[in-house]
C-alpha cells in the first residue's frame, strides 16, 4: 500500500470514528432526555390529551407546514441567487424536502443538509455552491432563530420571570452575529491560521457568505423571509394548541416557542426528539400550562414536522427511479 493510500484510508477510518461518535453521543443524549421527561410528565396522560386533538385545528396545523416548506425553498433558492447561481423553485423546494426527510430519519439535521448538498450537486450545480448555500442557509436560520428570540426576550421575562437572565438571548443573537463576522474573514486571517487545512477550506465559503451578508439587498430581504418561516412554525404550535385545548394564545407562543425550535435545531439530540419536549414543559409551564399539555403539544409538533417530510422521501424514491430508468437505457444503448 502507497503512503497516500494508507493517508487517505487513516483519513477515511477517522472520519467513520468520529461520525459514529457523533451519532452514539445524540442516540444518548436523546434517549437520556426522554427519561428525564417521563420523571417529570405522565407520558400516558399526555398521550391522552394528544388523543384529543380536534382534526380541524390539526388540518390548519399540516397546512402550515406545507406553507413552510414553500418558505424554506424560497429562502435557500435567495441565498443560491446571492451567490450568483440558482434553481427552479420547484427544485429548490423539492430538494429541502428531501433534506428534510433524511434531516428526519438520520441522526440530527446535519444528514439531511448532507443529503441536500448531494442532490443539489446531482441537479448540476458545482460542489462549492452547492455545500457553501446549504451551510449559509443554515447560518441565516438560526441566526434568525437567535434574533427573534432576543427581541420577545422583554416580553419572555414578563411571562416568565426570573427563568432566564435578561441579557441571555441577546447575548446569544450578539455571539452569533460575531460567528457570522468570523465566517466572513475566514479568508483573511493571519498566516499563521491559514496554514490550519479545515480554515483554507472554508476560504470560499467566506467570499460567498459576503455576498450574501454584506449586501443589504440580499441580506435583508432574506432574513425577512427567514423571519416569516419562525413565525409560521410558532402558528404551527398554537394551531396545535388549540387543538388540545391549552391555554395559549398567539402572543404566548410568539415569546415562548422561537426559543424551542432554537433547542431544537441545534445537532445534539435525533431531530430534537426529548431535548425539544423538555424545553416545552419549561417554558410554558411558566404561564400555568401543564406538563402533560406541554409534552403532548411538543410530540403533536414532532408528528406534524415528520409527517409533512415523508414527501421528500417520496420526491427522492422518483427521482432515484428515473436514475436507474436512465442508466438503463444508456447501458442498453451501449449494448445496442
Amino acid at each position: 500500500m502507497t503512503y497516500e493510500a494508507a493517508q487517505l484510508k487513516r483519513r477515511w477510518t477517522d472520519g467513520m470514528i468520529k461520525r459514529w461518535a457523533s451519532t452514539a453521543a445524540k442516540i444518548l443524549l436523546t434517549v437520556a432526555a426522554i427519561w428525564y421527561l417521563q420523571r417529570k410528565v405522565d407520558l400516558a396522560a399526555a398521550w391522552d390529551v394528544g388523543k384529543g386533538l380536534s382534526p380541524w385545528w390539526f388540518a390548519l396545523a399540516m397546512a402550515l407546514q406545507g406553507i413552510q416548506m414553500f418558505v424554506c425553498g424560497g429562502r435557500w433558492l435567495m441565498v443560491l441567487k446571492a451567490l450568483g447561481t440558482r434553481l427552479p423553485f420547484l427544485m429548490s423546494v423539492e430538494l429541502f424536502m428531501i433534506g428534510i426527510f433524511f434531516g428526519q430519519v438520520l441522526p440530527g439535521a446535519v444528514g439531511g443538509d448532507a443529503v441536500r448538498i448531494w442532490k443539489t450537486r446531482e441537479a448540476g450545480l458545482s460542489l462549492s455552491h452547492s455545500f457553501n448555500s446549504v451551510l449559509l442557509e443554515r447560518v441565516i436560520t438560526v441566526f434568525a432563530l437567535m434574533l427573534l428570540a432576543a427581541i420577545s426576550q422583554p416580553f419572555l421575562q414578563d411571562r416568565l420571570g426570573g427563568l432566564l437572565p435578561v441579557w441571555f438571548f441577546p447575548a446569544l443573537a450578539g455571539l452569533g452575529l460575531s460567528g457570522i463576522v468570523v465566517l466572513l474573514l475566514l479568508d483573511r486571517l493571519p498566516d499563521s491560521l491559514i496554514r490550519i487545512r479545515v480554515v483554507r477550506g472554508f476560504f470560499a465559503l467566506a467570499a460567498d457568505g459576503r455576498r450574501l451578508f454584506l449586501s443589504p439587498l440580499r441580506a435583508l430581504p432574506t432574513l425577512a423571509v427567514t423571519l416569516l418561516g419562525h413565525v409560521n412554525l410558532v402558528l404551527v404550535m398554537w394551531a396545535l394548541a388549540r387543538g388540545i385545548g391549552a391555554p395559549v394564545d398567539v402572543g404566548d407562543c410568539l415569546v415562548l416557542v422561537p426559543p424551542v425550535i432554537l433547542v431544537a435545531t441545534l445537532p445534539i439530540s435525533i431531530s430534537g426528539w426529548g431535548v425539544r419536549e423538555n424545553m416545552t414543559v419549561l417554558m410554558f409551564a411558566g404561564i400555568g400550562v401543564a406538563h402533560e399539555q406541554s409534552a403532548a403539544l411538543s410530540l403533536l409538533f414532532g408528528l406534524s414536522s415528520l409527517l409533512i417530510s415523508l414527501p421528500g422521501g417520496l420526491f427522492w424514491l422518483r427521482e432515484r427511479d428515473a436514475a436507474q430508468q436512465e442508466m438503463q437505457k444508456e447501458m442498453g444503448d451501449e449494448r445496442g
